[in-house]
């Protein structure tokens, strides 16, 4: 079964609850306790460029579109 997403077939499988937790059990992601995937940014979910300084939780470019509006300023 080739799916680009395994939600898209968990949807399918509703009718089914039995077929759908065995699918579930062995096809959807594992949930991280660390690394990389587990810190993603709040706004746009990207893993890369995260600012955890002061419990912000965005990546660079979020920040930056949210930045003079959460108080801080660019200084030149």
């Amino acid at each position: 079964m080739t799916v680009s997403s395994y939600k898209k077939v968990a949807k399918q499988l509703k009718t089914k609850p039995a077929k759908l937790k065995k699918f579930l059990k062995h096809n959807s992601p594992k949930e991280r306790s660390t690394g990389l995937s587990k810190r993603k940014c709040r706004r746009c979910q990207r893993t890369g460029a995260h600012i955890r300084s002061y419990g912000l939780h965005l990546c660079r470019h979020c920040f930056r579109e949210i930045a003079p509006s959460i108080g801080f300023k660019k200084f030149n």
